[in-house]
């Protein structure tokens, strides 16, 4: 399937209103269904495109019309440009470009990734959001001209960098982190099996020095006498 002109609708119109080809052979060249050239044809679709002309445009020639036009069956083809462009090589090297639209939430970005990603480096931060290093440093000093009024936004919210950058940097900072060495831990709890077994708390009972005496009410309530009859004994 060949490739259609571009602005396929205003190229149609051009051609309908300019050429007495068939409502086939423009459909074709311009991929569209017969039916919606027919349609732009009566008024009815296309409203308020104006044509563009394709041989202005370089996407059809005279000869090429005509014959067209003395042969309903012929299929119009689009022109081949005889200037090369050369490709443009993608290079992954230096800072991600930033719409213009985009730059002034880089701030808010950079806060974000500070504050839940500190394990990120700098240079890792830029690849991210196309920033440098020394707005980082005055974001992380608050040094930052419009410092009072950052919010840390999402970067892959503000549409800066895809969620699968951001992971992939995340992992890669994840790698480089030194292992954290576990604390000494106390003593181990013991099975619940274990501290409700009944023979549990007669072992600890020792271990607390007595300090848990079994109470007995006729010794209480002795004492209590005694120290009545002492406090009347004074009082006479």
């Amino acid at each position: 399937m060949s490739q259609g002109p571009l602005m396929p609708k205003a190229t149609a119109v051009w051609l309908v209103e300019n050429t007495s080809l068939a409502f086939e052979q423009i459909a074709d060249f311009c991929k569209l269904h017969p039916l919606e050239v027919k349609g732009i044809a009566d008024g009815e679709v296309a409203a308020g495109i104006k044509g563009l002309d394709p041989i202005t445009t370089g996407q059809l020639t005279r000869d090429e019309i005509e014959k067209a036009q003395k042969s309903p069956a012929y299929r119009l083809k689009v022109a081949v440009s005889k200037v090369k462009l050369p490709e443009v090589k993608r290079t992954t090297k230096g800072p991600r470009y930033t719409p213009l639209s985009r730059r002034q939430d880089r701030p808010n970005a950079i806060l974000w990734l500070l504050r839940n990603h500190p394990e990120l480096k700098d240079a890792q931060i830029i690849r991210l959001v196309g920033t440098t290093k020394s707005t980082i440093a005055q974001i992380k000093g608050r040094t930052h001209w419009n410092s009072g009024q950052l919010q840390p936004l999402d970067p892959v919210t503000l549409g800066l960098c895809s969620q699968i950058d951001l992971d992939f940097e995340v992992q890669r900072a994840a790698k480089d982190r030194p292992a954290v060495v576990p604390a000494e831990a106390g003593a181990p709890l013991l099975p619940a099996d274990v501290s409700t077994a009944p023979d549990y708390e007669a072992e600890e009972a020792p271990a607390r020095g007595g300090r848990e005496e079994r109470i007995d009410a006729d010794s209480v309530f002795a004492k209590l006498k005694g120290m009545r009859r002492d406090e009347m004994d004074d009082e006479d």
